[in-house]
């Protein structure tokens, strides 16, 4: 059993890692924010729920009174976000909880810092396999705040005992753990939810931009095995998390289309800005694609569990759940 604190514990993926690993008999912190959720049973399975923001000073001091084996930092402002709060704000919550963390707990014993980072650090992709090593080309304040946190974790990887781990995250998707948490941008899941409750699935592109996808179920697991197996190697402390399957969106919608007939007997027109029902979901096939390479994540024993079909059906679930209980 391991103590572990989980900023951002109420979000899209922090309340699925906190249940998952207070599943697995880890004593988990969850440090939520504005509010703690409403849900009695997920706040059960946590050993201690507190309300605060990692990016006040007050919040810090107040998680400096207990001691943590391992702290998994999820907090930041999305890509709109980034792009829109002040500069001030930006660094504020996208990088220095990620400093102060650092700065009180490698004083007091902790063996593990897991930051979830973005594939986007790495900018627009060439078409080739992309490993943990390929150059950093940030586009946009998001990746760019978020490669500033790296470069804090490499340092503190370095110069302490912690073990700091940045996590690469490519596009995840999936059902919430709670029906307030904002992931209905997300390209699967739009599609779906359009797909559900619009029959109709529509593209806001041409549907050749690529995407590798990877259900939240899976992004549990493979932070079960980062904090299980994930060695404190001095050079290689990055991990890519992602399924190292890349899809055009018109592919996407071409699976979502092919599930949904699969359940409710109907095949939904896709379309896109100039085409109102789109027939060729192979019009992309030959396109050259890049891959997000997970081979250092798959030596540590991580293989994903959910393919695309299977993560389009749990999302079509979640749907027909929240429909029996209106």
């Amino acid at each position: 059993m391991k103590k572990i604190l989980i900023t951002g514990a109420n979000g899209y993926l922090g309340a699925q890692i906190s249940q998952h690993l207070a599943s697995e008999g880890h004593q988990i912190t969850a440090l939520c924010f504005p509010q703690a959720p409403a849900d009695p049973k997920w706040c059960h399975l946590m050993h201690e729920v507190l309300v605060g923001s990692v990016a006040e000073d007050s919040t810090i001091n107040i998680l400096e009174q207990r001691n943590f084996d391992v702290i998994i930092h999820l907090v930041s402002l999305d890509h709109h976000q980034s792009q829109t709060a002040s500069s001030e704000e930006v660094m504020k919550i996208n990088v220095k909880p990620c400093l102060a963390l650092l700065d009180a707990f490698s004083r007091k014993g902790l063996k593990t810092f897991l930051f979830f980072s973005t594939v986007h650090v790495y900018g627009a992709f060439p078409s080739e396999i992309i490993d943990e090593n390929h150059s950093l080309n940030p586009e946009n304040v998001y990746a760019l705040t978020h490669s500033m946190s790296e470069q804090i974790c490499d340092y503190y990887h370095r110069t302490t005992g912690v073990n700091c781990l940045t996590v690469r995250l490519s596009n995840s998707y999936g059902p919430p753990v709670f029906p307030e948490n904002n992931c209905w941008w997300l390209a699967v899941n739009d599609l779906c939810r359009n797909a559900y409750y619009n029959h109709h699935i529509p593209l806001l592109s041409d549907g050749s931009p690529q995407r590798d996808f990877i259900q939240g179920s899976d992004v549990c697991l493979a932070v079960s095995s980062l904090l299980d197996h994930a060695p404190k190697d001095t050079i290689h402390n990055k991990y890519h998390i992602s399924s190292a399957h890349t899809y055009t969106l018109l592919e996407l919608a071409g699976y979502v289309r092919e599930v949904y007939y699969e359940r409710y007997g109907t095949l939904l027109p896709v379309s896109t800005p100039t085409q109102t029902n789109v027939m060729d979901f192979e019009i992309f096939s030959e396109t050259s694609r890049y891959t997000i390479d997970s081979s250092a994540l798959s030596r540590l024993g991580f293989r994903p569990r959910c393919d695309i079909r299977e993560g389009i059906r749990s999302l079509f679930r979640y749907f027909e759940n929240q429909s029996s209980h209106a």
